[in-house]
């Protein structure tokens, strides 16, 4: 897919506000508790190795990625001085690449231990995590024994580290901490039964980072809030400080007109001209992620909201303009534009979706560009 740099919409990605929203992690955290940040899905849709370096800057020492082939994207670029997990299980065939490429990865049970060890070349060096299915429901050991069963061939096998250990929790964005503590009450009881603690023990993400940094584990894995998005609207208000959003979106006009009444605007007329009005059309549209729900919501311009009228296009939509203004004029859809700002989470509303979905639809057609790198 081609980047569209020939068209006047486009997404700037504040570094800075990436870089505080780490340190301010990393200040209520333990002094011996490593910082992972997680850059799958392209980093949430904002630049894998932008925010990568911006990371790195603030403090970050490891990375999480979702594939092996992010983690290898990350390699192949260069950074090359900080270990990489990847969460997801790996392909058996893919074993000595991941290791070639220093890159760890979790075995999730008995049998994808036994696929991975035949797929080994007997002497690359591997390292891994084991999975911990503690309630999520979706990968790794949930049996204390299985877990020892392999740890104790891992041990007698050269090459092959334990390196850490992990799960993820189900709903540590909410207040009833009831399902989580039994989350954790399990984790403890599945580390406490290996040999031997690895380097990594780890199942916090961003919410369960910033209510419980003081958990006596040595890493955590910093995803959604170290983009300033809120883990969730529960828990928003009781954060330990303020999230820095890093990404906005911006377009232009591109036409200007003055419709009367009785006119009809977009795709099967749902739009009809009530009194005189100045339209706006902006080049976007459901290809870049700016989907047919957004119609009735309200963006800014000139420092007005203006509501999106008619069925949104493809590649093109239309607004109501508060008056006649030049072609060119930018429209803030994401962001904030004296006296008024847009929120992801305030897109997501309109779409019945999270703030993640919101930044993660906008497609690669709309391009990217970075500011206090």
């Amino acid at each position: 897919m081609e980047i569209g740099l020939h068209r006047d919409t486009w997404i700037e990605v504040d570094l800075k506000a990436i870089e505080q929203n780490i340190k301010n992690a990393i200040s209520i955290l333990p002094n011996n508790t490593t910082l992972f940040a997680v850059l799958k899905g392209g980093a949430y849709g904002h630049g894998t190795l932008e925010v990568a370096k911006a990371a790195l800057r603030a403090g970050a020492k490891g990375f999480c990625v979702a594939l092996l082939d992010e983690a290898l994207f990350i390699r192949k670029n260069g950074i090359n001085q900080v270990p990489i997990l990847v969460l997801g299980p790996i392909r058996p065939h893919d074993v000595n690449l991941a290791g070639k490429y220093n890159i760890s990865f979790p075995i999730i049970d008995q049998a994808h231990f036994q696929e991975l060890k035949n797929y080994w070349d007997g002497y690359t060096p591997l390292k891994i995590h084991f999975a911990v299915d503690t309630g999520m429901g979706r990968i790794g050991f949930r049996e204390i024994h299985e877990m020892k069963k392999i740890e104790k061939a891992i041990l007698s096998l050269n090459q092959w580290i334990i390196e850490g250990i992990f799960t993820h929790f189900a709903s540590a964005d909410q207040f009833d901490t009831t399902y989580f503590e039994m989350q954790l009450s399990q984790f403890k009881r599945m580390v406490a039964s290996l040999e031997k603690e690895p380097t990594f023990v780890h199942c916090s993400n961003s919410a369960s980072a910033l209510l419980h940094p003081t958990l006596p584990f040595t890493a955590v894995r910093f995803g959604v809030a170290m983009y300033g998005l809120n883990p969730s609207y529960e828990i928003k208000d009781i954060l330990p400080f303020r999230l820095y959003p890093a990404l906005s979106l911006y377009t232009r006009l591109t036409q200007v007109k003055l419709a009367y009444k009785g006119d009809k605007i977009s795709y099967s007329s749902t739009y009809t001209v009530t009194e005189k009005e100045w339209i706006g059309t902006l080049p976007i549209g459901y290809a870049d992620g700016w989907t047919s729900k957004m119609q009735g919501f309200q963006v800014i311009v000139d420092g007005c909201l203006a509501p999106i009228i008619g069925k949104i296009g493809m590649d093109q939509c239309m607004i109501r303009l508060p008056y006649e203004l030049p072609v060119g004029s930018k429209v803030t859809l994401i962001g904030k534009d004296y006296p008024h700002s847009i929120t992801s989470d305030e897109v997501g509303d309109k779409q019945n979706m999270n703030n993640c979905e919101v930044i993660l639809l906008l497609t690669n057609r709309v391009p990217r560009y970075y500011k206090n790198g």
